[in-house]
C-alpha cells in the first residue's frame, strides 16, 4: 500500500489567511533569465539610441540614429531610384509619355501621391469632384479642353472661369425662359424657339449657336456644353436661374459662382506637371 504525500514544509514569510500561506520559494529559472535578459537589454538599447529625455533634449546614442534620418535615407533611396525615370519623362513629349506603357505606368504611380497633396482637396482622391464647387476629373467633359498640352497649360498657369451677370442685363422673363432652354437641351429636348431666344441673348458667342460649347472651347473659353447632363453649378432650376443672374467670377456680385483654379507652375516642378497631366488625361480619357 502506497504510503501517502507528506505536506511539504517549504519556508514562508509568517504570512496566512484563510489557511493560505506566503512562501519563499524562489522564482523559476527561466523567470529569472527574462529578468536578467531584459534590464541588460535596455542598457545596451539606451546606450546605442536615443532613449533618456533631459530638459531641453534627450540621449543622442552612440549609432547616432534618429527617424528623421532613417526617414531622409529612406527618400534619398528612393530619389536615386525615381531619377533615370525622371530625365527620360523630361525628355518625352506629352504622345510619346502616353504611348509608352512603361513610362505612362511610372507617371500615373508617381502621380498618385502629387495629386493627393496637391488636387485631391478639391477634385477629390479620385478626381470625382464636388458637385457645384469643383469639376469632376474623371468624366469626358473637358472646359478648356483634354489634349495633353492643355492639361499641362491648365495645371501651370491654372485657370479661371468667366460668365457676365445677366440680372441686369435681361428681364427677369427672359431670364426664366433661358432657364427652361438650359435644362431642356440637357435633356435632349431642346426647341428651335428657345435657341432662338437663346442666340439673340447672347448666350451663343460663348457657348455657341447649337448650344453645345465645342468650338468655343478650342479657343480656350471655358464655356461649357449646355447640351449634355453634365453640371458644373448644379443641375436644379434655382441653380441654373442663379448661374444666369450672377455669372462667374463677377466682382462686386453677390452670388456670383466662384470658378477659379491656382497655378501649380511655381510650386512644381515640370516634371511633376507632366506626370500629373498624364494621371488627369487618364481619369477623364483624355483627347
Amino acid at each position: 500500500m502506497a504510503k501517502p504525500n507528506k505536506p511539504q514544509h517549504a519556508p514562508d514569510t509568517g504570512h496566512e489567511w484563510d489557511g493560505i500561506r506566503e512562501l519563499t520559494n524562489p522564482p523559476p529559472r527561466w523567470w529569472m533569465i527574462a529578468f536578467h535578459a531584459g534590464w541588460i537589454f535596455c542598457i545596451i538599447y539606451f546606450i546605442l539610441y536615443p532613449a533618456i529625455p533631459l530638459v531641453h533634449d534627450s540621449t543622442k546614442g552612440i549609432l547616432g540614429w534618429t527617424q528623421i534620418k532613417e526617414f531622409k535615407e529612406a527618400v534619398a533611396e528612393n530619389d536615386a531610384i525615381k531619377a533615370p525615370y525622371l530625365k527620360k519623362v523630361a525628355a518625352m513629349d506629352g504622345q510619346a509619355l502616353l504611348a509608352d506603357a512603361g513610362m505612362r505606368n511610372f507617371a500615373e504611380s508617381s502621380a498618385k501621391a502629387i495629386f493627393g497633396d496637391n488636387c485631391a482637396g478639391c477634385h477629390g482622391a479620385g478626381g470625382e469632384g464636388a458637385p457645384g464647387l469643383f469639376p469632376n476629373l474623371a468624366d469626358d467633359a473637358w472646359l478648356f479642353g483634354g489634349d495633353f498640352d492643355t492639361i499641362v497649360e491648365s495645371i501651370t498657369d491654372g485657370r479661371q472661369g468667366n460668365m457676365p451677370a445677366h440680372a441686369d442685363m435681361l428681364d427677369d422673363a427672359v431670364i426664366n425662359q433661358l432657364a427652361d432652354f438650359v435644362i431642356a437641351a440637357s435633356q435632349g429636348k431642346a426647341t428651335e424657339e428657345g435657341l432662338i431666344q437663346f442666340n439673340e441673348a447672347g448666350c451663343n458667342g460663348c457657348h455657341g449657336d447649337d448650344a453645345a460649347g465645342g468650338a468655343v472651347n478650342e479657343l480656350g473659353s471655358g464655356a461649357a456644353s449646355l447640351t449634355d447632363a453634365i453640371w458644373r453649378f448644379g443641375s436644379s432650376r434655382d441653380d441654373v436661374l442663379r448661374t444666369i443672374r450672377y455669372g462667374v467670377n463677377q466682382e462686386d456680385v453677390p452670388n456670383t459662382r466662384i470658378a477659379i483654379m491656382p497655378a501649380f507652375g511655381g510650386k512644381l516642378s515640370p516634371e511633376a506637371i507632366k506626370m500629373l497631366a498624364v494621371k488627369v488625361h487618364e481619369l477623364g480619357g483624355g483627347k
